[in-house]
């Protein structure tokens, strides 16, 4: 299982490795069809100690266009010195398996996506020796799916596109109709997607949304103090009190006691609401003071 958000934008390539033929056209980016995609070791190094590792690295092959590699990277920022790995990373790959690579930069936000886009010329001004075209799926180029028969369709695609629109705006919408879906699917599968877009959300207020949508659905025995009943009143409240400590609110002794004091997990949901606006922790009393 992935352990951070970086971790689960590329690594979602591992759990699916068609994924990536079914979300590049969604950005309008054709590739040919594989036939067959192998994981490779990401392993990059050279005999002289400096280590170079690859996100995720595939082989793909196709039937009518030959064999390729598929580097896909994590980038969460404008890095620079990412311009020099990637460049050494096709060259190296190049030169290792005699087989024509591609780099896949996944992003979370449109500036870090922009950038990446832009080709990667290396040599002088007046002649190029290496020229690096990245593929990019990001916010400004994979579609939202924001309907839960869509994101049931494809639960890997729903959950990438929920992970690549983490800073976008309409990302409750997004996890409302990805929760739906799993929901609607149920089992150990939706038990798996649903950890792994938790964990890709990173620390953010959208994962304690995220969990929020997990606690969601009724206890069959409401009010028998189950023991699973508790453990939802328990980290719906530890939500709450996450959410306001990540907006940075104030949360006096007497307001923390009273949300972990809370056993109506309708009440604590309504909290958990207005936990994400308001501007004071007592706020969230208004309706019962």
């Amino acid at each position: 299982m992935v352990s951070s958000a970086h971790e689960a934008m590329h690594q979602i390539f591992r759990e699916d490795p068609e994924l990536f033929a079914r979300a590049l056209p969604k950005a309008g980016i054709a590739l040919p069809e594989p036939t067959t995609i192998q994981l490779l070791d990401t392993d990059l190094t050279e005999i002289k100690p400096m280590a170079r590792r690859v996100d995720t690295l595939m082989r793909v092959d196709t039937a009518d266009s030959g064999s390729y590699l598929l580097a896909v990277e994590a980038q969460g920022r404008p890095d620079p010195d990412k311009l020099n790995s990637w460049t050494y990373y096709l060259a190296y790959l190049y030169a290792e398996h005699k087989l024509p690579p591609l780099l896949l930069v996944v992003c979370q936000d449109k500036p870090t996506a922009s950038w990446a886009a832009q080709p990667i010329h290396i040599g002088l001004p007046a002649h190029t020796s290496i020229a690096v075209f990245p593929l990019v799926l990001g916010p400004e180029n994979l579609p939202t799916i924001i309907d839960p028969d869509e994101a049931a369709e494809d639960l890997a695609l729903a959950v990438f596109s929920a992970l690549a629109h983490a800073n976008d705006p309409a990302l409750p919408a997004i996890l409302e109709a990805l929760a739906t879906a799993l929901a609607t699917i149920g089992g150990e599968t939706a038990q798996d997607w649903a950890e792994y877009t938790e964990v890709g959300l990173g620390d953010t207020p959208s994962r304690a949304f995220w969990r929020h949508l997990m606690t969601l659905r009724p206890s069959r025995f409401p009010g028998s103090g189950t023991i699973i009943e508790e453990t939802r009143i328990k980290g719906r409240a530890e939500d709450i009190l996450r959410i306001l400590d990540l907006r940075a609110i104030d949360i006096s002794e007497a307001a923390r006691e009273r949300v972990n004091a809370c056993t109506d997990l309708e009440l604590l949901g309504t909290w958990f609401d207005r936990a994400l606006t308001v501007t004071n922790a007592e706020e969230m009393f208004a309706a019962e003071a």
